[in-house]
């Protein structure tokens, strides 16, 4: 980091003084308790301008990190110890979340919430914030087995929050186009688009679908310090990062430090998984492809899964080997039975069918198998359905449910029905995808009506019955999302989606 600049503030260093001056000012009023016993017009109006200033500042961060790609940013805190933030942060946290270790609720930390954020931002500035251990819960899979749950304290999820809001505003002037998972503006269903057309767009033959193994709980301490040390310098942001590192974890009664891993459940897990692969993967990747990709070669990564696509087969070999020892310097490693090399694209039938070989594999991202298929007119697509296990795992759960509601009302049932169904619409209602939808639908309500037979002995229902309360109660499925390369066109404009 030789020759890197230093800023005294997170912005541009000759505003410095009038912005503390001005955080000191909005830290020590005490205008929160007076808008409250004012008229409601007055308040709307107060809240209103603390976040049109609270985002200003966040927008002066962001044209400082845009302006200066080797900024390091001194002075970010006061930004998170905002007790408007910190404020704003509060109502946007889930008001039906489980309490921490500490007991706290939403509704009861809200009892004299002013009280309560001025406490915080006070401790915050003196040092004196102490994380808390996060409770690990266990909930049941479809399959039997038990996912470990995070539940970090009220206030860490609050601090969280709002540091990881103040770190966007630096971090997503840096990470590149094709990182879509857990960040502002971008979703599941971008990723997936990209891919789509990358692969039906680009001289694409073969495919790197990888999983690196427990990615989050093997994210190397003093690895991701390091990496935010790049941009951040305020040595608070640092050291409240490490405070939740090692914060350890609650369970069963018994204290346990995590020497890796990301806190579980937090709130900041994600940015700070994210930056950890921008520096281990992301500009790697992108590097790789810049220096040693002679052919077509394309990058989306969600999270900790990714897909890479290559023109050629001895490059993607090799970048699969060069990924495994680039991984490995940085305590990660590959799934083994998760990551795979296929031939897959444009010419991968025919190119099978010409070495007597079968139909070109498939593969998973993002809740869809992903296959070689054809148009109507016989040209090349990539097409969609809803991963198998993972349409039978919802199933499983489902019948967990109804199970719970024998007794209810058809109607009610019905009710409950709808938003299940037009919540599984949502997400995997994509072009191509119509029939596995219909069968998820027809699978419900052959469920329903076991159900309803099973309440008595003397419960009867014909399939006509049964077809009424489907056409009233199951949705039929409709196609939601747009083709892949309409919407992918609008949110690039033409623009390349690596910067």
């Amino acid at each position: 980091m030789n020759g890197d600049r230093k800023s005294d503030s997170s912005v541009v260093p000759k505003t410095t003084a009038n912005e503390d001056r001005d955080n000191n000012r909005l830290e020590e009023s005490d205008e929160g308790r007076e808008l409250t016993k004012g008229n409601s017009a007055k308040h709307n109006r107060g809240r209103t301008q603390s976040r049109e200033d609270l985002q200003n500042g966040l927008d002066r961060i962001r044209k400082a990190a845009q302006g200066d790609g080797k900024l390091q940013f001194t002075t970010l805190w006061h930004h998170v110890a905002n007790v408007d933030r910190l404020r704003q942060t509060y109502f946007d946290t889930k008001r039906t979340a489980a309490p921490g270790v500490d007991g706290t609720t939403w509704q009861e930390y809200g009892t004299n919430l002013e009280a309560n954020l001025e406490d915080l931002s006070d401790r915050l500035h003196r040092g004196a914030y102490r994380a808390k251990p996060v409770l690990r819960v266990y909930i049941p899979k479809p399959d039997g087995r038990q996912r470990p749950l995070g539940i970090p304290a009220l206030e860490d999820k609050i601090v969280q929050s709002s540091t990881k809001e103040v770190l966007n505003a630096v971090y997503e002037t840096e990470f590149l186009g094709f990182s879509y998972g857990f960040r502002p503006g971008r979703g599941q269903h971008d990723a997936l688009d990209a891919l789509h057309v990358g692969i039906s767009t680009r001289k694409v033959g073969w495919v790197l679908d990888a999983d690196i193994r427990g990615f989050f709980d093997a994210i190397d301490h003093e690895w991701l310090v390091k990496f935010l040390e790049h941009r951040i310098q305020d040595k608070r942001v640092i050291r409240h990062v490490r405070k939740w590192l090692n914060a350890g974890v609650l369970e069963d009664e018994e204290w346990r430090r995590q020497s890796e891993g990301t806190p579980q459940g937090g709130s900041i897990s994600p940015l700070l998984a994210n930056i950890y692969l921008h520096y281990v993967l992301d500009l790697w990747g992108n590097q790789w492809r810049k220096r040693n990709a002679k052919g077509d070669m394309l990058i989306v990564r969600y999270a900790d899964d990714f897909v890479v696509g290559f023109q050629y087969r001895e490059e993607a070999e090799r970048f699969l080997r060069e990924l495994r020892e680039r991984l490995a310097q940085f305590n990660l490693e590959l799934h083994p039975d998760k990551t795979r090399l296929i031939e897959f694209g444009r010419f991968a039938a025919s190119n099978r069918k010409k070495r007597g070989e079968g139909k070109p594999e498939t593969f998973n991202f993002l809740g869809f198998t992903h296959f070689c298929g054809k148009t109507r007119k016989g040209k090349f697509k990539v097409g969609r359905r809803t991963i198998g296990k993972r349409q039978s795992s919802k199933l499983k759960q489902l019948r967990v449910e109804m199970r719970k509601r024998m007794h209810w009302p058809n109607h009610e049932i019905g009710i409950w029905l709808t938003r299940v169904l037009q919540g599984y619409y949502r997400y995997y209602a994509v072009p191509g995808n119509y029939q596995a939808l219909e069968q998820f639908r027809m699978a419900i309500k052959r469920m329903w009506r076991t159900m309803i037979r099973r309440r008595s002995q003397k419960a009867k229902i014909i399939w006509e019955r049964m077809d009424e309360l489907a056409k009233r109660w199951l949705p039929q499925p409709k196609i939601l999302h747009p083709y892949p390369s309409e919407r992918f066109a609008v949110r690039t404009r033409g623009r390349s989606p690596v910067r």
